[in-house]
């Protein structure tokens, strides 16, 4: 049987990694959840170290994690800078 938690775990892409625009907003570097399901925008609250900018000028490699952080899905940057083509 699907749980409601399972239905809100796939649509907000927990352990889901995606390539996203960061800026700051509250405080908080944010970005747009690229699943138009989602319910929740991302703030990007943890490997904040792996960033040379805040925010950065390029995409940076974003994982959602699985708590909340003012009222967004919380994430972690796994990779910055330019995507080697």
């Amino acid at each position: 049987m699907t749980s409601i938690r399972d239905l809100l775990g796939d649509a907000l892409g927990v352990g889901e990694t995606y390539r996203l625009r960061l800026e700051e907003r509250d405080g908080l570097l944010v970005a747009a959840h690229p699943n138009d399901a989602s319910p929740m925008d991302i703030a990007v609250v943890e490997g904040l170290d792996r960033l040379e900018e805040r925010p950065p000028t390029e995409p940076v490699t974003v994982e959602i994690v699985g708590r909340v952080v003012g009222g967004r899905i919380a994430g972690r940057v796994v990779e910055s800078g330019p995507r080697n083509a």
